[in-house]
């Protein structure tokens, strides 16, 4: 079965347990085609790309992409230097694309893989860019392009065909996002009762774009200096509320410093001058995701710096829990980083939360109902009987997941976080840190492989719960860490390249999407119906009074900090 926006409905999410109001993928696929006519046919000369090679010198270049693979980082060459405007690409959804066309420009690619690495050889890439050249090379000053227009404007290709002189392509201002935006004196006002102090303010055009590096985060430079420009092209509550959580956390040394500098930028109507975003301090190693397995691999990493970077990121973990109202729902190795000095730092405090395979079952739990209940694809009675029971459990969620824009006060706008008391916060911070654990110490990028969403550069070998290299003291944590954990969707199936295919059928051919679909529906169903027991059992002992807020019974993240302080001081000592 290919991977689809319609996929994740059908499949990956829960929503998969009760079916759509229209024909599935998997239906419409097996509706056999008219052959196309010779006029359309890829056999025919003229519908052929005539080539993929990049110009000797390129106008643009591409520095990755977004999930699902329709939204691409565009940097202009024909600048001398420029700030980071984040005028994207977005192009027509790949998967809706004729198959021959996928095929020679390798589209389904995009959908799991993001870095510049990767998707630099892929033939749509090269396309876009030849393109993109195309297009600027028309103009008589391709600069004009930027001219006046908004951060987070767009670059719209309208169709994608295979001779690049007809292509459509055209910019769309984004208004709407300057609409979203605050001024510093509207923050100031907000926060006035717990920001006393805020950084230097810059304009936007002081600072030199290198490259983005991730939808939110672009490399630049300051004064000679490389910075990280944290900045949203939407939903920019999220930004605001990151930032109000670095400005009022207390300093920890494997914590994200606080902001250098927030950027300011004149928006193009109302002349208000409004917060675009704020720099952080860049770590030139990158994230642990990439560089674990890396390390591993090649024998560069010693069980005393698996222990140190634990011991460090238990200690952070600890002290946010010191912060009132402070939790932690994003832990995994793409939010730590490593320091020069060799020194992790966890980073991201947006508060999104992770995916199912890596969030805790309780989160999940509550996460489950979410998304059947916001579905407009699922039935309304089954969605509104959902979405009353998110009410009981959150009030207010409705008001969380509206809109784009900031709207103070708010205590951040993750639903299912939101729902459990502290208690049962930390005992999922504890379940996240023990996959972590789990991840740092066999050396792999994430705890299952061949993930839905992403593609590694280096796929795990051994998957979660199973161990080949951790020591036994640290395998005992772990599982006590990770207590409750239950086999995700991953366990019946996977993507193998850029299908989903069941598990057991890997590497045969003979899975078919309507046994995909199947298997996802029963498996949902189960795991769902499993989950409302839970949030049913869950009320009825608050109601009580008798609930155990740490249902699974896991170690406190002190009594997880304390026992690799202890094991740390063994290795110290020559034990192991």
């Amino acid at each position: 079965m290919e991977l689809s926006e319609e996929s994740i409905h059908d499949v990956i999410h829960p929503t998969a347990a009760f079916g759509t109001q229209k024909p599935s993928r998997a239906q419409r696929q097996n509706v056999e085609e008219d052959p196309p006519s010779w006029e359309s046919s890829l056999l025919n000369p003229k519908n052929r790309i005539d080539s993929l090679e990049i110009p000797d010198s390129p106008l643009w270049a591409i520095d990755g992409c977004t999930a699902y693979g329709a939204q691409l980082y565009a940097t202009p060459l024909f600048f001398k230097s420029m700030p980071p405007l984040r005028m994207d690409v977005y192009i027509p959804e790949p998967t809706k694309l004729p198959l021959a066309v996928r095929e020679v420009l390798e589209v389904d690619m995009f959908f799991h893989t993001r870095d510049k690495h990767r998707i630099s050889c892929l033939g749509l890439t090269r396309h876009i860019v030849r393109i993109l050249h195309f297009w600027a090379k028309q103009m008589d000053d391709p600069r004009e392009i930027y001219h006046n227009m908004p951060f987070g404007s767009r670059i719209l290709l309208r169709n994608l065909p295979m001779n690049i002189a007809d292509a459509v392509v055209m910019t769309v201002p984004a208004h709407h996002l300057e609409a979203q935006l605050h001024t510093l004196p509207s923050l100031q006002q907000c926060w006035a009762a717990e920001v006393k102090d805020y950084p230097p303010t810059l304009d936007l055009g002081e600072l030199t774009y290198i490259c983005q590096i991730h939808d939110s985060v672009s490399l630049v430079m300051i004064n000679n200096k490389l910075w990280i420009f944290k900045a949203l092209t939407s939903d920019s509550k999220y930004l605001y509320h990151e930032l109000r959580k670095l400005l009022t956390m207390p300093a920890h040394p494997n914590v994200m410093s606080r902001p250098a500098h927030l950027i300011t930028k004149k928006c193009s109507f109302g002349e208000k001058t409004v917060v675009l975003g704020f720099t952080l301090e860049y770590h030139v190693h990158g994230s642990l995701r990439d560089l674990i397995p890396f390390l591993h691999l090649h024998g560069r990493v010693s069980l005393q710096q698996q222990t140190k970077w634990s011991v460090q990121l238990a200690s952070a973990l600890v002290h946010l829990r010191t912060v009132p109202g402070m939790f932690y729902p994003d832990l995994r190795l793409d939010n730590i980083v490593l320091s020069a000095s060799d020194n992790i730092v966890m980073v991201d405090f947006e508060q999104r939360g992770v995916w199912c395979e890596f969030a805790a079952p309780e989160i999940n739990a509550i996460e489950y109902v979410r998304m059947i209940a916001v579905d407009i694809e699922i039935s309304p009675a089954i969605s509104d009987k959902y979405s009353k029971t998110l009410e009981a459990m959150v009030p207010d969620w409705e008001f969380m997941k509206e809109g784009e824009d900031y709207i103070w006060p708010n205590a951040g706008y993750n639903i299912a976080w939101s729902a459990l008391t502290p208690t049962e916060q930390e005992a999922c911070e504890v379940y996240m840190l023990g996959r972590v654990l789990w991840c740092i110490f066999e050396g792999t990028s994430a705890p299952q492989r061949a993930a839905v969403w992403l593609s590694y550069r280096f796929e795990p070998v051994v998957e979660f719960p199973g161990f080949t290299s951790t020591p036994e003291p640290i395998r005992d944590l772990i599982k006590r860490c990770t207590s409750g954990a239950q086999p995700g969707l991953s366990s019946l199936i996977v993507r193998e390249g850029n299908q989903l295919v069941l598990r057991r059928l890997e590497h045969t051919g003979l899975s078919t999407p309507e046994q995909v679909q199947e298997a996802a529906k029963q498996f949902w169903s189960r795991d769902v119906e499993a989950s409302g027991h839970w949030l049913a059992a869950r009320a009825e002992g608050i109601a009580k009074g008798d609930w155990n807020e740490n249902h699974y019974n896991r170690p406190t993240l002190k009594a997880v900090l304390a026992e690799l302080e202890a094991y740390a001081r063994t290795l110290a000592a020559g034990g192991s």
